[in-house]
């Protein structure tokens, strides 16, 4: 397989969006509940109603993520030279700045959709087409992604039941429909979205497979880790970085 060939089908894995696809079995079903659990279970239930319809296709995700998306994402590592990877992994981000720039724009927030705006400019003409991050580096003007789901839930709109797509892996109502939005609107921005969460993913891979490894439940810490994570990139707090979500408390 040829060093570009694999790239189409690692684009394919922007089941990292959030970046967080992960293997594991099925769970076995819960005992029934006493009536002093009932609280609980009206909230798991609140939280994620299609549960049973996500468990399928997360299985589902697991047998493509180990049967394709791995291999092609190792092959991927293995065949170009690093800058080559970083070169890509630059360009596929540049090509978010202005659905950040405009998400941004619609929390009210002017200083990070200037950033991003910046960002844009500067990195595809003395970045060379966004191949190097010349406004981090050398103006330290740091990318701060946002999306329409993100400005969605700024502006208080629930994210709605927890959703797992086929491929794309974690999301809820609200972060799908702000994806396709964005998809059908302007095509390239979404295509863009969607190969800057398949980069994320071959950055980060053996830390997101690690998340899961001996879970008891990996899809309950798939889930909490997505949950958790967009929670905090809605709030607009200190953003938690791929690498580290292996290590978040499941407090829900």
């Amino acid at each position: 397989m040829g060093r570009f060939g694999v790239m189409p089908v690692v684009f394919l894995t922007a089941m990292l969006v959030s970046g967080l696809v992960s293997g594991g079995a099925w769970a076995q079903s819960a005992p029934a509940k006493s009536p002093t659990d009932q609280p609980a279970a009206t909230a798991e239930e609140d939280k994620d109603p299609l549960e049973s319809l996500n468990r399928f296709t997360f299985q589902l995700n697991t047998v493509l993520r180990k049967m394709v998306i791995d291999p092609v994402v190792d092959v991927y590592q293995a065949v170009p030279p690093d800058p080559l990877e970083k070169a890509i992994s630059n360009i596929t981000a540049n090509l978010t700045e202005p659905v950040t720039a405009a998400s941004s724009l619609l929390q009210g927030d002017t200083e990070n959709a200037g950033i991003a705006t910046k960002r844009f400019l500067i990195n595809t003409t003395a970045g060379l087409g966004g191949t190097n991050d010349v406004a981090a580096d050398e103006m330290g003007l740091e990318r701060r992604k946002e999306d329409l789901g993100q400005a969605a839930g700024a502006g208080g709109m629930s994210p709605g039941p927890y959703l797992v797509l086929p491929i794309l892996g974690p999301s809820s109502t609200r972060d799908a429909l702000g994806d396709v939005a964005v998809s059908i609107a302007v095509p390239p921005a979404g295509l863009a979205n969607t190969a800057d969460n398949a980069t994320a993913y071959s950055d980060n891979q053996d830390d997101l497979n690690a998340m899961t490894r001996g879970a008891l439940d990996p899809y309950i810490v798939e889930r909490e880790a997505y949950l958790q994570r967009r929670q905090t990139q809605v709030s607009n707090d200190a953003q938690t970085p791929l690498e580290e979500i292996p290590e978040f408390e499941e407090t829900k």
